[in-house]
């Protein structure tokens, strides 16, 4: 460091304080980066990578980018998880001998973002913090740009994965090293974490909770946002505690397969619940609907409270068109605030909160036409006459985007200001008149009066007029001598410049100090701004579930005390959307506490998981506050729910497909209580036949005889159908299909019964496998079903209550025999088949597996069934094609 020049001793110096950031030197226009920082920026940033001192041995890599376009780049840098420090000069150089005092003056974090270029305006930019205790957590989160501030507390691992993966925060800030393997669950959501190994002993207004560990959480976040930020933060909020317990839990797992915010293919908005339910007008609203997805109520008086609002607001539809055009001349009044607070804020800022304060009153002279009721709701809105006045009399309705350039204010605010503008504006005049003047006096029409910031005002003639030109005998004394032209000034000329450009100055010296005391004025409104800013974006989410529900046709939910759940005419919400509302099949669901299992089979393709998800989704939208896609809902309130659907492996933990499902099934079975809702799509398909047949049947037992939570199990495992007999609680229904002439057709309702046909191989045809590959596989499932039929039919254990399990020895020793039968065989058409092992069955605990045969729709139970059906058919009702389809089943039937 001693062979470093003092500029450079300057920067190292400062950057060993911050090791974990890249440093934005500041050096004149630039900010310069150098040594590591400079090769990892050059390459994010994808800039040119110089070398400092290139002649020496041991040049320096730098690289720089221009400090009034460096938001952008810092924006990149943030967007692929680093940290930036920001180091300005603190003097003029030009007034300063030697070096130029620097030092940081902000840390840019993902979690700390304050620009307005840097966050979604419609996502909430989280920092959070965690500290493990003896035996319980605490944790604590902020989102600086809008001062929202909360903490809570919780006994195990598991909820903490849960908050985190609720809040999805951008960053997060620990005491002490985690584990790895919490590390690695952790990083589903954030990779940007920060150790801090000190808890500051400063005091905090907004740390008002009084238990130690939340104190500690609070206090260990604060500490970082004020480290890094090293400015006034007065926006941020005193700090609210709450319960995770007091919403409904979905765990990462369950929100990604249920695609409420995130779609799992595109990682995109698009075709999720918050994208079907953002009618919302404000970012505040759009904010708040995403929270509120997120953490679904489970207090029934809260939910019904949202939904007299929506019935309000559904009622008095005029009224609501009229509510939408106001709300959408509000701005982001939370995140104005905080600039506000922040320092950061603009002049243009500032006129989107006067737009946005203005409209205040006319909302609430709107909503005084509701019931009393909803009037007392949002009695906190409250018009800011004073605030309004202050911004309509000081800044022009469209001022610079610069504070330091003037042209802010309008006339009449400030004397002083209008007097020095108004010496500027006559000076220019003065200028306009000297101008026409000259030329008239020297004859040279093309004689112009001009002005830059380095020469200041001049006379310029080009050099073609210069011919026979005496610029002594007018007074002019050369300024400057340019390739076609000269520049002159005059001692006339040089005094009014002294005038003009003093007062210009001066004007922009007074206008900036008046817009920092106009800034400070607006501090003193921040809660009252961030109270309305609450209000409002509660009013715009309510409004927004008030537009879907009467754009949709959706009804209001009813809940049951008893747990029953009874769906009329339900539908999935997004995917109706997305296809023609026409086309889209609407299905029932009924379950009470003697049915809460629903074994659901069909063919592949045919909807079980859409039917599944949209029972999830709908529950989740009722315990929102939201009107919901069905012709009638009756429902329970759920405390959790718990999803296993589709494929996804972790190979970064080291997890296989199957090892994922096992876990999110045990998360499922070891969690889940009766008020539960558990999806189950196709458990054990990821291991052998056997394997995860004996999976499924074991976790269907298992939640009969444990927790009782409604749940929805979709399979392909067809031997399952007979558990009905020995389970009362669960009920078998399929997804209905026909297939007509060799082609397959979806019909996708759900009706009462069992199937006993997955049609594969005639959806792999619909994916247009090659022909040969369809009709081999044809020729092997009939030699299997050939084979099926000659070998003994497999048994499946009975479930009884007071069942006597068997040793494990006698375990081993019925495994060994049945390994000892099975034997396999070779048909001449190289055909493989599996001759099922014969299991050895006690008649007291066991009994034998026959598969029954369901039509794919339902039918009387008569003597005679195809003559039954035929009477019952309403053939006016009935298009052509389904006529074909239902005379292709019954002559099935008779074969």
């Amino acid at each position: 460091m001693t062979n470093q020049t003092p500029m450079m001793q300057q920067y190292l110096k400062i950057k060993s304080q911050y090791q974990d950031c890249l440093l934005f030197f500041r050096l004149g226009d630039f900010y310069e980066m150098f040594f590591e920082d400079a090769k990892t920026a050059s390459r994010v940033l994808e800039i040119t990578l110089t070398k400092r001192d290139a002649k020496k041995e041991n040049p320096i890599p730098m690289c720089g980018v221009p400090y009034h376009s460096a938001d952008g780049y810092i924006e990149t840098l943030i967007n692929n998880g680093y940290k930036v420090a920001i180091c300005e000069q603190m003097e003029d150089p030009k007034q300063t001998k030697g070096m130029v005092h620097r030092e940081v003056v902000r840390i840019v974090t993902p979690g700390t973002v304050m620009d307005k270029g840097g966050v979604d305006e419609k996502q909430n930019n989280y920092i959070l913090s965690f500290i493990q205790g003896s035996s319980m957590y605490a944790l604590s989160y902020c989102d600086v740009s809008t001062g929202e501030l909360k903490v809570t507390q919780f006994e195990d691992e598991a909820t903490l994965i849960n908050e985190i993966t609720t809040i999805n925060p951008n960053e997060i800030v620990v005491k002490e090293e985690i584990g790895e393997t919490l590390k690695r669950q952790i990083s589903l959501t954030t990779e940007t974490i920060t150790v801090s190994p000190e808890i500051s002993e400063a005091s905090y207004e907004v740390n008002t909770v009084r238990e130690p560990h939340l104190f500690n959480a609070t206090q260990l976040l604060l500490d970082y946002i004020y480290h890094t930020q090293k400015r006034d933060l007065s926006h941020i909020e005193s700090v609210i505690k709450y319960e995770a317990v007091d919403f409904m839990k979905m765990d990462f797992y369950a929100k990604r397969n249920l695609e409420l915010t995130e779609s799992i293919r595109l990682k995109t908005k698009k075709g999720t619940l918050l994208w079907l339910m953002d009618e919302t007008k404000t970012p505040m609203g759009a904010r708040r609907l995403k929270q509120w997805i997120d953490r679904p109520l489970i207090q029934k008086q809260h939910i019904e409270s949202r939904l007299d609002t929506v019935d309000q607001f559904i009622n008095h539809f005029i009224e609501r068109d009229t509510l939408r055009n106001y709300l959408n001349q509000v701005y982001d009044i939370e995140r104005l605030v905080g600039r506000v607070s922040y320092g950061n804020v603009n002049a243009r800022d500032l006129i989107q909160l006067k737009h946005s304060i203005s409209e205040i009153p006319n909302i609430k002279n709107l909503l005084s036409n509701f019931d009393e009721q909803m009037t007392a709701q949002f009695d906190a809105l409250e018009p800011l006459d004073e605030l309004l006045t202050l911004l309509e009399e000081s800044l022009k309705e469209e001022p610079p985007i610069s504070v330091k350039e003037g042209g802010l204010f309008k006339s009449g605010f400030n004397e002083t200001l209008d007097g020095y503008l108004e010496a500027s504006k006559n000076g220019k005049s003065w200028l306009a008149e000297l101008q026409t003047k000259e030329r008239q006096r020297t004859g040279i029409k093309s004689l112009k009066i001009s002005f830059n910031k380095v020469f200041g005002y001049f006379i310029e003639i080009t050099r073609a007029n210069l011919q026979g030109f005496d610029p002594t005998e007018f007074g002019y004394h050369r300024k400057q001598t340019l390739s076609n032209a000269e520049r002159f000034i005059t001692d006339e000329l040089k005094e009014k410049e002294d005038i003009i450009l003093g007062a210009e100055d001066k004007a922009i010296e007074l206008e900036y100090q008046l817009f920092v005391q106009l800034r400070e004025q607006i501090k003193t409104y921040t809660t009252r701004l961030q109270q309305q800013a609450k209000v409002i974006s509660e009013i715009d989410c309510l409004q927004s579930f008030a537009e879907i529900a009467q754009k949709y046709n959706y009804a209001r939910p009813m809940f049951s005390d008893d747990k029953t759940l009874e769906l009329t005419n339900s539908r999935h919400p997004v995917v109706e959307r997305v296809m023609d509302h026409n086309d889209y099949v609407p299905n029932d669901c009924a379950l009470d506490n003697d049915t809460f299992i629903y074994l659901i089979t069909g063919p592949n393709m045919s909807g079980k998981s859409t039917y599944m998800r949209q029972v999830a989704i709908i529950s989740i939208m009722a315990q929102m506050g939201a009107y919901v896609p069905c012709e009638s809902a009756t429902l329970p309130i759920f405390d959790q729910i718990f999803t296993r659907i589709g494929a996804a492996d972790d190979l970064v933990s080291g997890k296989s497909t199957f090892m994922v499902e096992m876990l999110e099934a045990q998360k499922a079975l070891a969690h889940a209580t009766e008020d539960s809702l558990i999806i189950f799509d196709e458990i054990g398909r990821g291991t052998s036949t056997y394997d995860g047949l004996a999976l499924a049947q074991a976790m269907i037992e298992y939640v009969a005889n444990t927790s009782h939570a409604k749940t929805l199990f979709s399979t392909h495992y067809h031997e399952l159908t007979t558990l009905d007999q020995s389970l009362p609680c669960l009920k078998n229904v399929h997804v209905a299909a026909n297939e007509y002439k060799g082609e397959l057709i979806f019909l996708h309702k759900v009706k009462n019964g069992a199937v006993d046909d997955s049609y594969g191989i005639q959806v792999a045809k619909l994916a247009h496998l090659p022909d040969e590959v369809i009709q081999r596989a044809q020729v092997i499932l009939n030699a299997f079903e050939q084979k099926d039929k000659q070998s003994p039919q497999v048994t499946i254990n009975a479930v009884e209550t007071d069942r006597n399990l068997m040793t494990s020895s006698e375990n081993e020793q019925q495994i060994a025999e049945q390994h000892d039968e099975a034997s396999y065989n070779i048909n001449n058409e190289d055909v493989q088949t599996v001759a099922y092992p014969q299991e050895h069955t006690n008649s007291k605990n066991q009994k034998q597996f026959e598969q029954p045969t369901f039509d794919l729709f339902d039918s009387a139970e008569t003597q005679s069934e195809v003559e039954n059906e035929i009477k019952t058919l309403n053939l006016s009702n009935m298009t052509p094609i389904e006529a074909l389809v239902k005379l292709s089943e019954l002559q099935n039937q008779l074969k």
